[in-house]
């Protein structure tokens, strides 16, 4: 039998102690800086939340990250592309196309903040397939100088598939007109091929979160 977990919601729409993933959850969606955290037992949970967020939130073995930009819980399968819980200290990647093929723009955010970490773009004549993979990598080349092992998501099965590949499966034809995007996805593939990384590399879960943090509203 799955052992149970408490989660505490400090800042959420309704602050208090659930029971369930799906309750927790349904107080943080949506919600702006929202701060929560599992708990093995109810003692401890009633205690965390009476206590306060800043003595327990990023904190203590339900956290694997210091600081206040983690909110990833102990004890769940993160590899998955089906985990219950967003991994905040994380980077987000996603694409923005007119057309496709059509000019292309992709962009790398913080999970937590939605701050933008870099920006590219647009390129013309370039897929949004190809812009997914090329982010990224760009993402994990970002993260490799910053020596950090932070999570990245996509929204992308494709470019997932692509990146373990390390080449994309493309018809996309070269002439001048993809010339700067071919350039960058070979970069991309030259990058994967000379460098290791440890970082995690997920698919976001739009239908349980909602949209990435990175996406550009183009739906």
């Amino acid at each position: 039998m799955a052992k149970s977990k408490f989660y505490v919601v400090w800042e959420g729409k309704k602050p208090g102690v659930y029971t369930s993933w799906p309750e927790c959850q349904a107080q943080v969606n949506g919600y702006t800086d929202a701060k929560y955290k599992s708990y093995e037992s109810r003692t401890e949970a009633e205690a965390a939340f009476k206590g306060g967020w800043k003595g327990n939130w990023g904190q203590g073995k339900s956290s694997s990250s210091k600081g206040t930009g983690s909110n990833k819980f102990a004890g769940k399968k993160s590899e998955s592309a089906d985990q219950e819980e967003i991994i905040y200290d994380s980077i987000s990647v996603d694409v923005g196309t007119r057309g496709n093929p059509g000019p292309v723009e992709y962009k790398g955010v913080d999970t937590q903040t939605g701050e933008i970490l870099f920006y590219v773009g647009p390129v013309e004549n370039g897929t949004n397939n190809l812009g997914e993979f090329i982010a990224i990598v760009h993402g994990l080349a970002y993260l490799k100088k910053l020596g950090s092992s932070k999570t990245i998501y996509s929204d992308s099965r494709t470019a997932l598939a692509w990146v373990r590949n390390k080449k994309p499966a493309t018809t996309l034809v070269r002439n001048e007109s993809t010339r700067k995007i071919w350039e960058l996805t070979d970069r991309a593939v030259e990058w994967l091929q000379n460098n290791k990384y440890e970082n995690k590399i997920l698919k976001w879960n739009t239908e349980k979160w909602g949209e990435i943090k990175a996406d550009f509203g183009r739906k």
